[in-house]
């Protein structure tokens, strides 16, 4: 699964960590992310981010 980074802020969504303060558990894939969520550390919506190249 890829990891997202936030644009706004550059924090790393990593699908294998989740979210669980924000109720996304380990293994969540992004695209499985309801598209209410916000980045946990700047608030900015889901479509501020983009994909991680490995």
């Amino acid at each position: 699964m890829k990891k997202y980074r936030c644009t706004v802020c550059e924090w790393i969504y990593n699908p294998e960590a989740g979210d669980p303060e924000s109720g996304i558990v380990p293994g969540t894939a992004f695209e499985d992310i309801p598209d209410d969520w916000v980045c946990p550390v700047c608030g900015v919506s889901k479509d501020m981010f983009e994909a991680v190249e490995e």
